[in-house]
């Protein structure tokens, strides 16, 4: 998996007194710097590999891009480690000319943690974001059986998760339960981005009649994220926050939390699980 995983020692501490050492493998975790047009818009921590659909994703959670068409080019930039090797931690993307860039006043090129998608922006009014797709129009179903049985179906997929125990994943399915798409990431918000970006470079959004299944808690970033790409469903397989509540009643969204395999909770749009 090269740098998407690395190799450690772990000394192991148990209570009755002994210990032992060991090789343990441990989640990538490395910084990409994103340039839009050559000029740095942020910078975020994450798990080396799909670079490209993570900054594609990221865009379109921006509110940036949302067609393919608005995408020229993704180029990893000339940077180099203290050995001299190409680290492919700096990407620049070309935008159709008229699509409007960034705003610099957001602030978001300062830093963004691999735990939180949205400490770099400059104010609380900046994190919301207009989509062009109503959520709140797909009149997708979905049937329970299904959307309970999608935690386990993305957890047998996690490989570095299997590997580590140190990443977070999202998963793209349809309401028949087929996993369109995996990514797996250290953060929990890159991992819903990199679904997102290669749904947009595949022609797909907005991303009508599918579930996102996601392994952790649902923030409202989460939420934003799924809103933005037009996706109808957002399952999560621990709590949802209050704010995350909100946005999705408030963009026609069903939300999903403590989807454990035979229960679930559902806080928002309940009709569109069926028996």
């Amino acid at each position: 998996m090269g740098r998407v995983t690395r190799r450690g020692q772990v000394t192991k501490f148990r209570t009755d007194g002994t210990t032992t050492k060991r090789e343990d493998v441990l989640a990538g975790e490395e910084p990409l710097e994103i340039r839009v047009e050559g000029r740095s818009f942020t910078v975020t921590m994450r798990t080396p590999g799909d670079d490209f659909d993570l900054v594609a994703g990221f865009l379109v959670s921006e509110g940036i891009i949302w067609e393919p068409g608005q995408l020229i080019s993704l180029r990893y930039c000339a940077g180099v480690d203290e050995s001299g090797q190409q680290t492919f931690n700096v990407v620049d993307v070309q935008l159709r000319p008229g699509t409007a860039l960034p705003d610099t006043a957001m602030e978001r090129h300062v830093y963004t943690s691999s735990s939180c998608g949205i400490c770099g922006t400059a104010s609380i009014e900046a994190v919301r974001k207009s989509s062009h797709f109503s959520v709140g129009a797909d009149d997708v179903r979905v049937p329970l059986s299904t959307l309970a049985a999608m935690p386990e179906s993305l957890r047998e997929q996690q490989k570095v998760f299997a590997r580590t125990g140190g990443v977070h994943a999202a998963g793209l399915f349809t309401v028949d339960g087929d996993l369109l798409c995996l990514r797996e990431d250290v953060g929990r918000h890159n991992a819903v981005d990199k679904v997102v970006g290669w749904a947009l470079r595949a022609g797909m959004l907005p991303l009508r009649g599918t579930v996102l299944q996601v392994s952790g808690r649902a923030s409202f970033e989460l939420v934003q994220k799924a809103q933005l790409a037009g996706i109808p469903v957002l399952a999560a397989v621990s709590a949802p926050s209050s704010l995350s509540v909100e946005l999705a009643q408030d963009a026609g969204m069903t939300l999903v939390g403590f989807s454990r395999g035979t229960s679930l909770n559902c806080y928002s749009f309940p009709e569109r699980i069926v028996p």
